[in-house]
This record gives C-alpha cells, structure tokens and sequence, in this order.
C-alpha cells in the first residue's frame, strides 16, 4: 500500500490524466446507464397494439399509442405515423433518418469510452518506460542495488497496472451500451417492418384489360 501511495505520489504527472480517465468513465457510464433506462420500453407488447389500429386505418389512435409509450422508441414510431400519413411511397427513406438521428442520441458520448479504452494502455506504458529510465539512472548514479532496481521497477509497473484496468473497465461498458443500442435500433427495425408491411399492403397494381372491339 505504502508503495502505491508514493508512486502515484511520484508519478502524478501520469497518473492524473489516467485517474481523470477512470471519473470520466464512470460518468459516462452513470449517464448511459440512466438514459437506456429511462428510454427502455417493451416492445413486445406495444407492437400488436399499432398493429391493431393500424389494421382499423386509425393513425390517430396509432399516434397516441405511441404518445403513451413515450422515450425514443415513443418518438420513432410518432414519427413513423406522421410518414405513414403523409409520404407513403417514401417511408423507408423518411424512417431511416428519424431511426438514425434517435441512434445519435442512443449513442451519445460512447466514443469517449471507447477513446479512454484505446488510449490508457498507453498512457500507463508511458509512465512505466518513464520510471524505469528514471531508476536506472538512480542506479548509474548510486551503484548496484538489487532492492532499489526492484522497488523502481515495482512502482514503474503500478502505471501500467492503473492504465489496464482503466481501459479494461471502459471497453467493458463501451461493448456493453454497443449491444444496448443494438438491441434499441432493432426495435426501430420491428416498427419499421411493420408500417412498411401496411404500405406493400396498400399498393395498389393496375392490369389493363385488353377492350373487345366488335367487328
């Protein structure tokens, strides 16, 4: 512990950017964590719902349906009811874009875990390579000291130690909120194939009939 203490009291330089990572982390993952949760509906039952009032042609109903669910998946599929009454004939370009401006939302401030996942090894290496020409330096200087090699080389390891574990715990979650927002973006692509079932439904294909002329 003693140890511990004077190399991040030593290697401040280092470890305060690598410290500021991991409060960095976890407010990412405080804020990610709240936001899924807030937004986080069941689809599962929502879906027979719309389609029930799809089928009746009530898109007023169908906007209140998803007025009511409420969060992102609320907000996509309000807006894949006003695409559905309007433009018809261009809804799977018009959906995709409200699908991908909710996605933006949906992945807000994930590269910051991702950057801090990348970056740390680094960063904790850094400081190792660092302490270790610091110690043999110490060494040039006093002579041979088996014990003082081993302390330096112990307290140049901590940095990396801290820079891992930073980084572990921030590609964990970085993949973690990828698979939330995965599973999000195929709930849009359920309210999708659902609408866009009603549109193929209602197209209409005109056969002309050849006209007998009588002779």
């Amino acid at each position: 512990m003693e140890l511990l203490l004077n190399s991040m009291i030593e290697d401040l330089w280092i470890v305060a950017p690598i410290l500021f990572c991991s409060f960095l982390t976890i407010a990412v993952a405080i804020n990610r964590l709240y936001y899924y949760n807030k937004n986080k509906r069941d689809v599962v039952q929502f879906i027979p719902k719309l389609q029930k009032e799809l089928v009746r042609n009530n898109l007023d109903s169908a906007q209140n349906l998803s007025v009511q669910l409420g969060g992102i998946i609320g907000e996509v599929s309000e807006e894949a009811v006003r695409i559905f009454s309007e433009q018809r004939n261009g809804f799977s370009r018009s959906f995709d874009i409200a699908s991908s401006l909710a996605t933006r939302k949906l992945e807000s401030h994930l590269t910051i875990l991702g950057t801090i996942g990348g970056v740390c090894p680094f960063l904790g290496l850094f400081g190792t390579v660092v302490r270790i020409l610091y110690t043999f330096q110490d060494l040039a200087v006093q002579g041979n000291q088996s014990a003082a090699v081993a302390s330096g080389i112990a307290s140049a390891l901590i940095a990396t130690a801290l820079g891992l574990g930073v980084a572990i715990v921030a590609v964990v979650l970085y993949n973690y909120f990828q698979s939330v927002v995965k599973r999000f973006e195929d709930d849009f692509q359920l309210i999708k194939l659902l609408f866009l079932s009603f549109v193929d439904s209602n197209d209409e294909v005109v056969i002309d009939q050849p006209t007998n002329i009588a002779l």
